[in-house]
């Protein structure tokens, strides 16, 4: 019987888009045909503009949500995977903490509990086009008619977003549709950082500002490099610094354009990753009912994965998505504040803005000033202080959200030694009870929770640090879904060639 919360849902359950579920199995290379399909499609509304909207310009308030939400400024997938996220994280939120009851061993639970997640998503797309357009994202002062032309194109592409995510997780595709556009969003902005043949160009900080409409202020770009002229990509600047004999000009360039050290660091990080990801601690188990027979139940180093870093950039990217409305110079309270010294001396404690960074939301003062990560050893050198606070909040913050996802999404002791019970399993030498086994999973559990907050937090803040390509983020993220990936592909691709180990591999 579904919770009173679910049912509340039921009737918009009915009348939402849907994906149908396969009735037959479908083959490894059907899969493989659907998942490519649905990435093309993907990128291809990544590159196609919302009609209406102004991005010439000025800053990108969610800058920093980009990476975590697959999103492109200014095209259909303004929204990325946003509102898929935030109604997947409420929902097992809600189901971890027992705040609703459902059985997701029932298809009905399960198909309720999937449909409703379906209608908050949809529910959030509004809200946050709504929102977006009163921050001001796609520009000031739009007619009526703009604001509903572009409120359906971003409504209409946020549904076909959640169907395309559908058509991956109901068997259609490999893996899930949410972290393969994150995995191509990233790999995408890391091969245009090393590979990109546009010429470099940097703000010149010799320049006068220019006045911009007599709202704002733009920085004087220049085009090439006016030293040697190097391409915007790392190593393409890197092949063409050797063939002048000093390989040393794409090691460090200014403007915060990609360099080689950036890309080496960015290998590094990425090997590191794929390390620990192998690390894990096993305890062996037997069948309860068949002597001789036992197995044993890996215990992953990065117990958590990539969550904690995920919930607490997510907070960061919040944070100085407010802060710009609140504090930013285009803000109401900002202009309200003109004249009133005390307002002023709160809305700067709260963060200023430096107007050259036309392109990021970067805060040069102020509280959430300690919260913006410093990109590039430079960026560190200049201001250690902020450096450290951000770290060491950033490092408390991924600890305590891996402590808490342990809690809410079932990876729990007391939830693994029933998962070992009920599939017939024990520990050898030990009772076959649930108090035996949860109490040999705490000498592991909590300690490997711990250590991969921080190792996650370590090697997230060590690439922003040095300037890798991408973001420590956007790496760690992409590294996991990859391994991920390729650890479904295996089992597909051996399911394919003996059907018996289907249920064995997990896949029924």
């Amino acid at each position: 019987m579904p919770s009173k919360f679910l049912s509340i849902f039921k009737p918009l359950c009915r009348i939402m888009p849907e994906v149908k579920q396969p009735d037959r199995e479908v083959s490894f290379k059907e899969k493989f045909f659907w998942t490519a399909i649905v990435l093309v499609i993907y990128l291809f509304m990544s590159q196609i503009p919302v009609f209406g909207v102004d991005t010439s310009g000025g800053v990108d308030p969610f800058f920093w949500l980009r990476v975590i939400l697959a999103s492109n400024r200014g095209s259909l997938t303004e929204l990325g995977i946003g509102p898929i996220v935030t109604a997947g994280l409420i929902m097992q939120l809600l189901q971890g903490s027992k705040l609703i009851k459902v059985d997701l061993t029932s298809p009905e639970d399960r198909a309720l509990f999937t449909g409703t997640q379906k209608v908050m998503a949809i529910a959030l797309t509004i809200f946050q086009i709504i929102a977006y357009l009163l921050a001001g994202a796609f520009g000031q002062n739009l007619t009526p008619d703009r604001i509903t032309f572009i409120f359906l194109q971003l409504l209409a592409s946020g549904i076909i977003i959640i169907l395309l995510d559908e058509v991956i997780q109901k068997g259609w595709g490999i893996g899930s549709g949410v972290s393969l556009f994150i995995a191509a969003g990233v790999a995408g902005q890391i091969l245009w950082s090393a590979f990109s043949f546009l010429p470099a160009t940097y703000p010149n900080p010799n320049a006068d500002l220019i006045p911009n409409n007599g709202d704002e202020t733009i920085v004087q770009m220049i085009g090439d490099d006016p030293n040697k002229g190097l391409m915007r990509g790392a190593i393409i600047a890197f092949f063409q610094s050797l063939t002048w004999g000093d390989a040393g000009a794409s090691f460090f360039r200014p403007g915060g354009l990609p360099t080689m050290f950036g890309v080496i660091v960015t290998a590094v990080i990425f090997f590191i990753v794929v390390y620990v990801e192998t690390i894990k601690v096993e305890i062996p188990l037997q069948y309860t009912g068949y002597r001789g027979f036992g197995a044993k139940y890996p215990i992953k180093l990065m117990y958590v994965s990539n969550i904690p870093v995920i919930l607490a950039q997510a907070l960061y990217a919040n944070v100085l998505f407010f802060g710009q409305l609140i504090a930013g110079p285009n803000s109401a309270l900002r202009a309200q504040a003109t004249g009133n010294p005390v307002f002023t001396f709160l809305l700067d404690l709260i963060g200023t803005v430096n107007p050259e960074a036309n392109t990021q939301n970067m805060f040069n003062n102020g509280l959430i000033y300690y919260l913006t990560p410093p990109r590039g050893l430079e960026a560190v050198g200049l201001d250690p202080v902020r450096a450290i606070i951000y770290f060491v909040i950033f490092l408390v913050l991924c600890v305590y959200f891996g402590q808490i996802w342990v809690d809410v999404s079932g990876l729990a002791p007391r939830d693994i030694a029933q998962q070992i019970l009920d599939s017939g399993m024990s520990i050898p030498g030990f009772r076959n009870s649930a108090k035996p086994i949860e109490r040999i999973l705490k000498r592991y559990i909590p300690t490997l929770t711990i250590l991969c907050g921080i190792i996650v937090a370590v090697l997230a803040f060590t690439a922003d640090a040095f300037d890798a390509l991408g973001s420590g983020t956007g790496i760690l993220l992409t590294v996991g879904i990859m391994h991920n990936y390729a650890e479904q592909i295996s089992k597909e691709a051996a399911a394919e060639q003996y059907p018996a180990l289907r249920g064995f591999l997990g896949l029924d």
